[in-house]
């Protein structure tokens, strides 16, 4: 666990380092943002797990117009087309791993994963002022995996003092990443009394977001996110979930947040 901190506190500091490297985009008259706080993050304690465990996570948001975005939820962003309605470019993220104290009765059964870095690039469409629609395509930088991400969000009014927001997603994994989340092996499978497992690429998530920031003061406000996920495919059929975990993935974040 030190060192899953460890990672990803260099990797916040050198990704938002990123941001401040002069791209030469066009400027823009959006305010910049800058957000830094604290929380828990509540998630499946392995992908395709039916418990969950908490980790304490720092939170970061830095919004820079016309560059590009870092948050520690949607990763690196850095804008190479900037237009009126399109924008894309370099998009960067931290994957969780499957750790050896998370897998419970699963320990000393099948691997434990150590979290990777995923980059590539993203495309974004922006509809309306309140709607945009957009994918992004990475690859491990340290692996075989290759991840696709389609998504639309939707700023819904505000009620009041709150800012709320939902998004719809859905995934997918090539084969290699698909068997190093979900695949069983030989060895595995008789560890665990089920067939073993090799799923090809394809679909591997659908899922409903939900985000909503609370004002407590000019500077301050408390971030709240639910993700209701549901695993599809070569996922949702691995013996590891329909065995030992769950197709449907919740996870909840709580954070405290100051603006800069």
């Amino acid at each position: 666990m030190p060192n899953r901190r460890l990672t990803l506190s260099q990797l916040c500091l050198l990704l938002a380092a990123c941001l401040l490297w002069p791209l030469g985009c066009i400027a823009a008259t959006d305010p910049a943002v800058f957000a830094v706080g604290a929380g828990m993050q509540r998630m499946p304690s392995w992908p395709g797990a039916k418990n969950q465990h908490s980790e304490p996570v720092p939170y970061l948001d830095i919004e820079l117009p016309g560059r590009g975005s870092f948050s520690t939820l949607d990763g690196l962003q850095i804008d190479l087309i900037r237009g009126t309605a399109w924008h894309g470019g370099i998009h960067g993220d931290y994957q969780w791993g499957r750790s050896r104290d998370d897998l419970g009765s699963l320990r000393g059964k099948i691997a434990s994963l150590p979290p990777r870095i995923n980059l590539g690039g993203y495309l974004e469409w922006q509809l309306t002022r309140q709607i945009d629609v957009g994918g992004n395509l990475g690859h491990d930088i340290n692996g075989a995996g290759a991840y696709l991400e389609l998504y639309a969000e939707w700023d819904l009014p505000p009620a009041g003092l709150l800012e709320q927001s939902v998004a719809l997603h859905w995934e997918a994994m090539n084969a290699p990443a698909m068997n190093r989340f979900f695949g069983i092996s030989p060895q595995a499978a008789r560890a665990l009394s089920v067939p073993a497992w090799q799923p090809g690429g394809g679909s591997q998530l659908a899922s409903l977001a939900y985000d909503l920031f609370m004002p407590t003061s000019k500077h301050t406000g408390v971030a709240l996110v639910l993700v209701y996920g549901h695993l599809l495919g070569g996922a949702a059929d691995s013996p590891l979930v329909t065995r030992y975990g769950s197709r449907t993935q919740l996870s909840e974040s709580l954070a405290f947040m100051y603006h800069l």
